[in-house]
């Protein structure tokens, strides 16, 4: 380095307060240009640089659920790099030059040995690398469980469309329906006498109990009988008998019996009172049907309500297997595909836990097993009772964990998942909520075809040993 550069060098914070004696730890040290656009380190890619910016910007970004997110602008005098060399792991973010940029440069090995020679400098570089890994720790989980939310959103709307969508449909058929019902009934009651009334309404009670006790038809069977109840009304001149057959079949009326009822009504008001009948059938049918809709979204909401713990204290006695299932439930969307088994221990004993936080950890791990199989294999679901702890086990049929990284899968950042698809803190967040707050610990073991992750967690444990809630 020229004069100039050192005296540049030596202005920032950083080196400020270098002795001429300790310079030596500068040594092998360059100045480098860097102009708009340079790419100094790419998320989850090998730099093996630190980097002192002495003039000029740089834009660090990283990638959340394939979306490039700002973390920051460095100024001059700001420095990056330090953490990929402490921690020798692949670049956390993507760091690049935004405006002309001058920077001080040193490889590897300068860089260990900048701070084996100067202690103050490792001091500054070690806070500074402490309090970076803790902010983008902070701001990934944030990110995370904006993500989780996010994920659950989409599948929620997803169910609730269905039922929704269905209720919408029944009522404004039950809206025609009903006014169709009406206009007969006006016109019947000019023509039937009480007696004749009395047989169309216990046909029409009959026909009730049928919708509800008639076992479904197989396919070619139920378009037979389809085809023989509309012959037989179009013969005795009822309009849209095409439309009213499918209604009398599914409540187990066919020719004979409508015959039976016709013979007890007036010629003339027969296609009428067919048609009446079929009105107050189809009146039942949709209201079962805005029913069993409306009941389907007041599962969500009460599976929504399970999951979150709303309107519940922190910590309360936990039933594992209704937080399962709720999570199973918010994760519904991404199951479709999935072969689910399940082998519940139904007499585990209700525990001691934070719940919502522990169907975070449900969530984390089914969402990886998941993901693992593709959405089209099978994962397995058991709990059970050992040692005076509650066992939960996710199994998945997946490829598995390569062993040689195995021993990383908890280390913070850490995915096997492509860049931009993964924050790296979905296990270490579940570890800590296991471990740290209800004194469990989860395993894992993996090999081709079989992943096995364990979460254990005591029965009985002294409140006060649970942490409080993070804030």
């Amino acid at each position: 380095m020229s004069p100039e550069e050192l005296q540049q060098v030596r202005s920032t914070q950083l080196f400020a307060g270098l002795a001429d004696v300790d310079l030596h730890c500068l040594e092998g040290g360059e100045v480098v240009e860097a102009p708009p656009g340079t790419l100094l380190a790419s998320e989850g890619e090998r730099n093996n640089f630190f980097h002192v910016l002495l003039a000029g910007e740089i834009r660090v970004s990283r990638t959340y659920d394939r979306q490039s997110i700002l973390l920051g602008v460095a100024k001059p005098g700001s420095y990056i790099g330090e953490v990929t060399l402490l921690l020798d792991i692949p670049w956390l973010a993507t760091a690049r030059v935004s405006k002309p940029a001058r920077l001080f440069r040193l490889n590897a090995d300068q860089f260990w040995h900048m701070l084996g020679g100067c202690p103050s400098i490792a001091r500054e570089v070690f806070r500074s690398a402490a309090n970076r890994m803790r902010n983008l720790e902070g701001y990934s989980q944030q990110r995370e469980k904006l993500v989780a939310l996010g994920t659950m959103a989409a599948g929620l709307a997803h169910e609730l469309n269905n039922p929704a969508a269905a209720a919408r449909r029944a009522a404004a058929q039950l809206q025609e329906t009903s006014d169709k019902a009406q206009s007969l009934l006006c016109r019947l009651s000019k023509v039937l006498d009480a007696q004749q009334w009395q047989s169309l309404l216990n046909a029409a009670l009959s026909a009730a109990e049928g919708l509800a006790k008639t076992p479904a038809l197989e396919h070619l069977a139920r378009s037979d009988a389809e085809d023989a109840v509309a012959c037989w009304l179009e013969a005795r001149g009822v309009a849209d008998a095409w439309h009213l057959a499918p209604t009398f079949v599914s409540a187990g009326l066919d020719s004979v019996r409508l015959g039976e009822l016709a013979e007890k009504l007036p010629p003339a008001s027969r296609a009428d009172a067919l048609s009446w009948l079929e009105a107050r059938l189809g009146l039942k049918f949709l209201v079962g049907q805005v029913e069993q809709s409306t009941s389907r979204i007041a599962e969500l909401v009460k599976a929504v309500k399970s999951y979150s713990y709303m309107d519940q204290s922190p910590m309360q006695e936990v039933d594992i297997h209704e937080g399962i299932e709720s999570t199973l439930m918010m994760l519904g969307h991404r199951l479709k595909s999935v072969q689910l088994v399940k082998a519940y221990d139904r007499s585990i004993p209700h525990i001691l836990a934070y719940g919502s936080e522990l169907n975070q950890v449900w969530t984390n791990l089914i969402s990886n097993a998941i993901d693992a199989v593709h959405g089209t294999g099978k994962i397995c679901i058991g709990t059970s009772l050992e040692d005076n702890q509650v066992v939960v086990e996710f199994v998945d049929d997946g490829p598995g964990i390569p062993p040689e990284i195995q021993s990383r899968i908890f280390e913070p950042f850490f995915t096997t998942k492509s860049v931009g698809t993964g924050t790296g803190l979905g296990l270490v967040i579940s570890n800590r909520i296991v471990g740290d707050r209800h004194g469990g610990e989860i395993e894992f073991q993996s090999k081709p075809g079989e992943t096995r992750f364990k979460v254990r967690l005591p029965v009985t444990r002294d409140p006060s040993t649970l942490f409080n809630p993070a804030s």
